[in-house]
């Protein structure tokens, strides 16, 4: 009785182990992932309804700003856990199997050193960042 206890408890923890694993893998894809849509929005052969899904996708994922804030408890989380991994795989399907496999490949050497070679694509972020807080300070001071 002992041993079918202990082996059904083994196997548990077998398939926690392999689910942390598969979690662990799927997160370190989607650091490749993210950066491969970016390059696939700017290629030609992508549909345009893909292009449209990626760039939101793009910038949500690179926001500091969330859907639903992450100070909620557990529903905080919710969108980084299912919603972004949800929308990347539905860009993903979008996009043609040949040109994201090209973009995937390409987005591996994009980040050397931890730091990104070209560190320009940041620039349309920075620019909407400072659009937004120029605007929320000119709100404030014309309220004033």
């Amino acid at each position: 009785m002992v041993d079918v206890e202990s082996k059904e408890k083994k196997e548990q923890k077998e398939q926690k182990d392999g689910l942390s694993a598969r979690f662990r893998k799927r997160a370190r894809q989607l650091k490749t992932d993210i950066p491969a849509i970016f390059l696939a929005l700017r290629r030609k052969e992508t549909p345009y309804i893909a292009r449209i899904i990626a760039a939101f996708v793009v910038v949500y994922a690179l926001s500091p700003i969330d859907l639903i804030p992450d100070f909620i408890p557990v529903l905080g989380f919710l969108d980084d856990v299912i919603l972004l991994p949800a929308l990347i795989a539905l860009v993903i399907k979008l996009i043609p199997d040949d040109v994201f496999t090209e973009c995937r490949a390409a987005s591996e050497g994009l980040w050397e050193d931890g730091k990104p070679k070209k560190w320009y694509f940041a620039i349309p972020f920075v620019l909407i960042w400072c659009l937004v807080i120029g605007l929320i300070v000119f709100l404030v001071i014309r309220g004033l």
